[in-house]
């Protein structure tokens, strides 16, 4: 019998997957001028032993130049040297869950300008020692820990990769597990599993204790067995005792899936028949012979157009944005948008009670982290030619750090859009023709939690405009069937998705990500203004209108006036305004959330995953700056209560109106899959705006220069080497 850890070979692959690069021809002068140092591709292709990449040294790139830039190597080595002196650990430093930057006070980091000294450096970090979780601050400076608690409330940090490893080898040791494979008929080789959090739900074998779910699948002939369930077959095991404390095995009689049109990977993809009905793209690509326009200095700040602002990895949010400014085209003073911006938590509930699956309810961010869980951008695919990629330096659980390559990538896009544009017709006589193209700045992270990837951009606009999105690819978590055909369903049988493939049920599910928006429009004291549409009648004899629509302005005076459910027939913008700086025409200086398609939260609230995730009962929410309140779902999210999330801190119902504020906005979708989701999603794109109202006096753009064919590369074919 195969051991233990020729078993995993794949278990980890919830959070490694594999992708092909293939060269095209290229225009061979129009290559960047600096190839080496924009792309620094380190591995194109790391395993999963090199891609967790331990650190012995602190590379000059590190060097922290910025009150916000992340911990260089050098510093969590540091950080692990103090922990283990500390007198609490002993000489036995305890599993480290979270270490990260512990960032300086906000008005510190206003009031740093370059060449300045730096704030005191200090880490924050989570760490588990006999089944509570110790929150810790630690001074680099001195040496020394600041401040040490034990959390006394529900919930414990995100897992650690030695966590997962740890639970996947526990059923190989079971002989009931064994047993059910061998019922089966599967040689254990072909079976891989993967660990699914647990959620919270006040059952016995969830309380004083660390659990998580295994569910196994059979890899045999596709490297996408996420297609093949052992359906039915679902253990719950004790992280920290390893050991199996529920078995259930319910679906013997489930056909296991065939690996038949599962397979995804370049080259690998099966011939089927009319396939090469559809004629292959040509390659395409946008030229920058004089490079990009944008720079990055001191390792995390990009410069671009009328854009700066601070770019970091972080381990659980992913990327963040951090005091991002722009340029007024007056008076060309830089002007703040917004101190910091990132996901501060994903929720996504699967629809099906089964044993199997009503536990499936997400929290991405606080379980397994946006970060860790981020993978090497593929070059040519997922960025650019011209993209500069940035490293994330991360601490693994023995406090040693290590670096996801290439995790962030930044590119310049053009894709024929419009800036703006304006011509004549022929009944005014002038023969105008006015049009100017679109070009933005995209920072993009993509992370792979489970089956499912999530692509996070956040563009930037030449107008002031920044859009947020985040693209949803990867596999559908499937439920095994015992029929393969819609026409042999009994009445009886609840459906809780459609077929998308013989014996293969997609369970409908939601993916909501909630975003923390620290707004700081021309400073951090701001007030949110809901500006509502509202129906008034015409006076009789006034005008052949019956009805029309007027803006009605309420600035929120406190956190309950600011909780906001978006509806289609009680149209309103929301803006957050500096009511102490004022346009030359009077208006506050402000900018607004633009949502874009979105979906709401149809579950209880009294249902234990809604408890754990009440940030979803609104789509706005705005609370007072709180430095401590940065995650929607709490700090603790693995099998938390619900008793520290965004609802809890917005009950307290603190005075908001000027005063230093967070928006918060939530994406959602409901995703009822089909059979074209199978057996690899096309992206889904949701997104949503932060766009200027009455921050600029006029149009900032209006002096772009429109495109000339003399201004523009005509490249020559040759084949790359």
């Amino acid at each position: 019998m195969d051991g233990p850890s020729s078993r995993l070979r794949f278990s980890l692959s919830i959070f490694f997957f594999s992708f092909v690069l293939f060269f095209v021809f290229i225009p061979s002068w129009c290559r960047p001028l600096d190839e080496p140092k924009l792309l620094r591709q380190k591995q194109l292709f790391p395993s999963s032993k090199s891609r967790i990449r331990k650190t012995k040294t602190h590379p000059s790139s590190q060097a922290v130049r910025h009150p916000l830039d992340p911990l260089t190597a050098e510093e969590i080595i540091r950080v692990r040297s103090i922990l283990r002196s500390h007198p609490p650990f002993g000489s036995s430093l305890p599993p480290i869950h979270s270490l990260s930057l512990h960032e300086p006070e906000k008005a510190d980091v206003l009031a740093w300008k370059k060449g300045d000294p730096l704030p005191p450096r200090r880490a924050f970090v989570l760490a588990l020692s006999d089944g509570r979780t110790h929150e810790l601050v630690v001074d680099l400076g001195s040496g020394r820990v600041a401040a040490h608690s034990v959390e006394s409330g529900s919930g414990y940090p995100l897992l650690t990769m030695e966590d997962l490893t740890a639970a996947l080898q526990v059923p190989f040791t079971s002989a009931e597990f064994n047993e059910s494979i061998r019922a089966r008929g599967l040689p254990m080789s072909n079976v891989t599993c993967v660990p699914p959090s647990t959620g919270w739900y006040g059952r016995a074998v969830e309380e004083q204790r660390r659990v998580i779910k295994i569910q196994c699948f059979d890899q045999e002939g596709t490297s996408n067995y996420y297609m093949r369930p052992l359906e039915g077959l679902t253990m719950t095991v004790d992280i920290d005792r390893r050991e199996i404390v529920e078995f259930s095995d319910s679906g013997r009689g489930i056909p296991i899936p065939k690996s038949t049109g599962t397979e995804y990977r370049y080259g690998s993809v099966e011939e089927e028949e009319g396939r090469d009905r559809v004629p292959p793209l040509k390659p395409i690509s946008m030229e920058q012979p004089d490079g990009p326009s944008f720079t990055v200095e001191d390792g995390h700040i990009v410069k671009w157009a009328n854009w700066e602002f601070h770019l970091r990895a972080d381990h659980r949010a992913g990327l963040v944005i951090s005091r991002a400014r722009v340029r007024d085209p007056r008076s060309g003073a830089l002007r703040s948008v917004m101190y910091k911006g990132f996901v501060s938590e994903l929720f996504v509930p699967y629809m099906d009670p089964d044993e199997g699956w009503y536990f499936k309810t997400y929290m991405d961010a606080g379980e397994y982290g946006m970060g860790v869980s981020a993978m090497s951008l593929v070059l040519l695919s997922d960025c650019p030619r011209n993209a500069y990629y940035m490293d994330g330096t991360f601490a693994a659980s023995d406090g040693t750090p290590y670096v996801q390559s290439n995790m962030i990538c930044l590119f310049e896009r053009y894709a024929g859009d419009i800036s703006w544009r304006h011509s004549e017709s022929f009944i005014s006589g002038s023969k105008i023709r006015e049009s100017r193209p679109k070009v933005t700045l995209v920072a993009r992270m993509a992370s792979s939690t489970g089956s499912y990837d999530y692509i996070f951009d956040w563009e930037f606009q030449t107008d002031g405009l920044i859009r947020v999105k985040v693209g949803l690819s990867g596999m559908l978590m499937v439920k095994g069937a015992p029929f393969a055909n819609m026409k042999n369903v009994p009445g009886e049988y609840e459906m809780t998705g459609p077929l998308v493939s013989e014996n293969v049920i997609g369970v409908v599910h939601n993916h909501f990500m909630t975003f923390h928006l620290d707004m700081d429009i021309d400073g951090p004291n701001n007030s949110f203004v809901d500006v509502r549409l509202e129906k008034e009648a015409t006076p009789p004899g006034r005008s052949p209108r019956k009805s029309y629509l007027k803006a009605k302005r309420r600035v929120a005076r406190t956190e309950g006036d600011a909780k906001i459910k978006l509806k289609l027939y009680d149209p309103s913008e929301f803006h957050v305004v500096n009511p102490s700086r004022l346009s030359r025409l009077g208006n506050p200086s402000g900018y607004k959330v633009v949502p874009g398609g979105n979906a709401a939260s149809l579950l209880d609230l009294d249902d234990p995953p809604q408890l754990r995730n009440a940030f979803t009962n609104n789509q706005i929410w705005v609370t007072r700056y709180n430095r401590s309140e940065q995650w929607a779902g709490g700090l603790l999210a693995y099998q938390s209560r619900g008793d520290d999330t965004l609802a809890t801190w917005s009950e307290r119902n603190r005075p908001i109106e000027d005063r230093d504020i967070v928006l918060w906005y939530t994406l959602g979708v409901h995703h009822i899959p089909c059979q074209e989701d199978f057996p690899v999603m096309p992206t889904v794109q949701l997104s949503f705006d932060l766009k200027p109202v009455n921050f600029f006096d006029s149009n900032p753009i209006l002096h772009a220069s429109p495109n000339f064919e003399k201004d523009l590369p005509v490249c020559s074919m040759a084949a790359s080497s």
